[in-house]
């Protein structure tokens, strides 16, 4: 099989900092990536740089072999991704309804079956669904990110940090929905939260200062503490 999406010795710049180096990435259909590292690894910039919204300076970023590694994001968008952005990315001044309807490719009836799929999980913005965006809380606009990324009929959804800021019982209900549309779709998952990160993934990757420096299963990482110490700075209890 194929890899769905696949980066080789992907490098990037933002302003005169060389932010990747080298990474080196692969998912395959219908499997939960995630990608680790400490913080200012290059973790962020690697789903930015895929998007398109840091621009690639070297290597080559391929989806269901189409070559994205010089689109615009707004063309990387149609190719089949969705994102969803560490700061939410959502319309403060529109209303729940008014951001899922910004967010539509489509006014077609799969989509707005997808849309109320996603709402039956995500009960809080159902029953805001007329509110603005501004009045919601932090939890409910991360929801709102989410929900947004999956109204669309998207090949791979990336996500950056879902858990972050989150108060525990909110980060169970994200991670019970990653792990709901994780059977449909293929994902790409940013996270700090360990936890979260092993409940979700299926495979890792570790970026060290903007490189790839190792990969593989989500048990063998959960089962070496050594290499937990020496590439996330932390032993699991």
């Amino acid at each position: 099989m194929d890899p769905l999406l696949k980066l080789e010795n992907v490098s990037s710049f933002i302003g005169p900092f060389h932010i990747l180096q080298g990474v080196n990435l692969e998912v395959f259909p219908g499997e939960a990536v995630v990608i680790l590292g400490r913080n200012g690894a290059g973790k962020t910039t690697t789903l930015r740089t895929i998007i398109g919204l840091v621009p690639a300076s070297d290597g080559q970023i391929i989806l269901d072999n189409i070559d994205l590694t010089a689109m615009p994001p707004y063309q990387t968008v149609r190719q089949g991704i969705g994102f969803v952005p560490e700061d939410y990315g959502i319309f403060d001044a529109l209303t729940v309804e008014e951001n899922f309807l910004i967010a539509m490719w489509k006014e077609d009836q799969d989509t707005f079956d997808r849309r109320d799929h996603v709402l039956e999980l995500f009960t809080d913005l159902k029953e805001s669904y007329k509110r603005l965006a501004s009045t919601l809380s932090g939890g409910q606009r991360q929801m709102l990110s989410i929900a947004r990324a999956l109204v669309n009929d998207n090949k791979i959804i990336l996500i950056d940090e879902p858990s972050k800021g989150l108060a525990p019982i909110i980060v169970e209900k994200v991670r019970d929905t990653l792990l709901t549309f994780k059977q449909e779709k293929t994902i790409v998952l940013v996270e700090q939260n360990f936890e979260m990160a092993c409940a979700v993934g299926d495979r890792f990757y570790i970026i060290t200062e903007g490189r790839t420096v190792l990969d593989g299963t989500i048990k063998e990482l959960m089962d070496d503490e050594e290499l937990q110490r020496k590439h996330l700075g932390f032993v699991t209890a």
